[in-house]
């Protein structure tokens, strides 16, 4: 039995050795020999080599190991071989050869800028900024009234601003379009020279409407070419790359596109407004639309509230007009209203601050000349009050990326990364989740709620804001003056703006702000003179003690947002 299993053992090891030919590895046989084929001798075949584990690694976090292909858990980058060729397939997919072919891709806004730029050097010739001009006489006044220079420079600066503007916009697309490498400060050149094509008609004072309407059109859309569409200059890649969409202990995704969408339509029709009363300081129209109030002092009648304001002392302290200069704020609102992604609030929270700054701050200026119209002024603009509203509802829309941004600079803080450079770059996060929400492929009801998702609107806020419009008219319908006048416009007009941002959920305890306020309207009647009757006087009691009252209750939470849930009282 042993010999035989010997025998056996070795006819199976014989078995197995095969012979082929080397110019003709198709010929294999089991025995030595020729080639049929060359005649040359077979040699022994070499058996074929187990395959090798093969393992994926992560180019940005080396820690990361698979057996299969995939992407990184950390930065969501796909994973490459890991082992003899690993330094060739980690090279070929570093993060800068990916941000090229990123750019590659994305090449045509670049192009369009180019062709911009050509129509830049033309326009002065093709819009007629050098022809004969002749001014009317609204034109006339903006020019007395300010202490212009002649027409005739403004209009040769204007040309030569849009020919060097388009000389620049040329060699910035042409260094940005560079398909072999990537070029972001000339990106960012392009859209600061957009910049300035929005300020130079108002730096100018251009009387002519086509230099107005071209330069804001093609200003914004190089700033929208240059760093909207194409890929952000600067942002990191694994922020590009990583995760999550919905920051950690949030039931939301803050970013998403609807719910920026309030603020773009609400910044849209600021934009509208502010472009009429920009072209009616320029002089490029001879009136604007009123429908309520027919100015003051000595031109009542003449003017109309709206041309009254837009033409006061306070306008004119401005050294541009600050309609038109409403008009870009608002373009640049809307530019960052719909830039980069749901997860900006983590890769780009330079950009999640800057526009912070142009609805919150800005919002309080606007308030403040609605607030001073009736004081210094003597009256009121209808379109100005329109676009402050809409300024102020923007507000508690804003407020929960800002809060989503803060939170996760912290975290990095803590992380040890670095804060600067994290604050303009961003980077991926621990924690979260996708965004779950269909976005716009939703029905028209399921997009209000994603919109609107953050802002509630608890009845005791909305009679907040009743009360505070009833008392900026309480001259009107108690007949105060003076002092007690100014007093209820002014609390008035602050108790709408704070609790219209107290809305927001992450801002709910704005609201107490309206204690102090109404405290003071208590106190008030007995201490400033114009109350003008008891009844005013009660008005005043009464509209107090219902501020206080109604900001006790914190009204409707129905989302969660991680540590701030123990702000939001």
């Amino acid at each position: 039995m042993h010999e035989h299993h010997g025998e056996h053992g070795y006819a199976a090891t014989a078995a197995a050795v095969e012979y082929t030919c080397p110019m003709h590895p198709e010929v294999v046989r089991r025995e030595p020999g020729s080639c049929p084929k060359c005649g040359m001798n077979l040699v022994l075949r070499e058996p074929a080599a187990a395959p090798a584990t093969v393992e994926y690694t992560c180019p940005m976090h080396s820690e990361i190991v698979r057996s299969q292909p995939g992407h990184c858990p950390k930065c969501g980058m796909p994973l490459v071989p890991r082992g003899a060729g690993a330094h060739d397939a980690a090279h070929a997919a570093s993060p800068a050869d990916m941000m090229v072919e990123t750019h590659r891709n994305m090449l045509w806004p670049h192009y369009v800028n180019l062709m911009l730029g050509f129509w830049l050097l033309l326009s002065p010739f093709t819009l007629g900024y050098l022809s004969d001009f002749s001014p009317d006489a609204n034109q006339l006044r903006v020019m007395a009234e300010r202490g212009l220079p002649s027409f005739e420079w403004r209009n040769m600066a204007m040309t030569w601003s849009d020919v060097a503007s388009g000389i620049l916009v040329i060699l910035f697309s042409a260094l940005s379009a560079d398909a072999w490498r990537r070029n972001p400060w000339a990106q960012w050149a392009n859209a600061f020279v957009g910049l300035w094509l929005l300020f130079a008609p108002l730096m100018f004072w251009t009387p002519l409407p086509e230099a107005y309407a071209n330069g804001t059109l093609v200003g914004a859309l190089v700033i929208a070419l240059s760093v909207l569409i194409p890929m952000m200059p600067g942002m990191s890649m694994a922020g590009m790359m990583g995760k999550p969409d919905v920051p950690p202990g949030w039931a939301y995704c803050p970013s998403t596109w609807l719910q920026r969408m309030p603020i773009g339509v609400l910044a849209m029709v600021g934009f509208l407004i502010a472009r009429i009363l920009g072209a009616y300081q320029l002089g490029h129209l001879d009136s604007v639309w009123e429908p309520f109030f027919a100015g003051s002092g000595e031109m009542k009648g003449v003017m109309n509230g709206t041309e009254t304001i837009t033409t006061s002392d306070v306008s004119k302290a401005w050294p541009i007009p600050d309609g038109a200069l409403g008009g870009i704020v608002y373009t640049l609102e809307l530019v960052m209203a719909w830039m980069a992604g749901k997860d900006r609030w983590r890769t780009m929270p330079w950009m999640v601050l800057g526009f912070a700054i142009l609805i919150l701050p800005l919002g309080v200026v606007s308030i403040y000349f609605i607030i001073i119209q009736p004081i210094v002024i003597g009256t009121w603009c209808t379109l100005c009050l329109i676009a402050a509203l809409a300024m102020a509802v923007m507000i508690p829309y804003s407020l929960n990326e800002f809060v989503a941004m803060g939170q996760f600079l912290v975290w990095a803080r803590r992380q040890g990364k670095p804060f600067w450079r994290t604050f303009w770059t961003g980077d991926a996060m621990d924690g979260g989740m996708d965004d779950p929400d269909k976005g716009l492929v939703a029905s028209p009801a399921e997009q209000w709620a994603q919109a609107t998702r953050g802002v509630t609107y608890p009845w005791t806020l909305l009679a907040s804001i009743a009360i505070g419009v009833w008392l900026t008219f309480t001259r009107l319908t108690f007949d105060t003056s003076g002092a007690m006048a100014d007093s209820d416009h002014l609390i008035g007009a602050l108790a709408v703006t704070f609790s219209i941002m107290a809305l927001a959920e992450v801002g709910r305890a704005i609201r107490f702000i309206n204690v102090p306020f109404g405290a003071w309207l208590i106190v008030a009647p007995w201490l400033l003179d114009g109350a003008g009757s008891t009844a005013a006087i009660w008005n005043g009691v009464a509209s107090g003690a219902l501020l206080i009252l109604l900001a006790l209750p914190r009204g409707t939470v129905g989302d969660a947002y991680a540590g701030w849930d123990r702000c939001i009282v």
